[in-house]
């Protein structure tokens, strides 16, 4: 397996979670994930994921700080973008215990029944 030097710490890794918490807050980081590295305007994202301005704000405050979504203003507008390497981090943090106390077959088995090779 890879050694991964970025990991994040507990805390960072607990923030994020706490982050994802929400249904609400998931669905807006996924679609800022699928609008890609050019992000949406708050308008629009608020659009696609059906929330309201003042609770898409909080949603906002949330993730940014969490570090999952990154906010840039141009002129009137904010374009919000998800943090692809803190997004990246989680999931590495997700991955990296994988399976590491099973046994080198069981843990093959959980990885090709996981990918559907099972």
């Amino acid at each position: 397996m890879e050694t991964i030097l970025d990991t994040l710490s507990l805390e960072e890794a607990s923030q994020a979670f706490a982050a994802l918490g929400s249904e609400q807050r998931l669905s807006v980081l996924q679609v800022l994930v699928s609008a890609g590295p050019e992000g949406l305007p708050t308008g629009v994202l608020g659009e696609r994921c059906s929330i309201a301005a003042s609770t898409l704000t909080h949603h906002l405050r949330f993730l940014a700080t969490a570090g999952l979504v990154t906010q840039k203003r141009a002129g009137r507008t904010i374009y919000c973008t998800a943090n692809f390497a803190t997004v990246e981090r989680v999931s590495q943090y997700l991955l990296l215990n994988c399976c590491a106390d099973a046994k080198t077959d069981t843990a093959h088995a959980a990885h090709q029944s996981e990918a559907g090779h099972g």
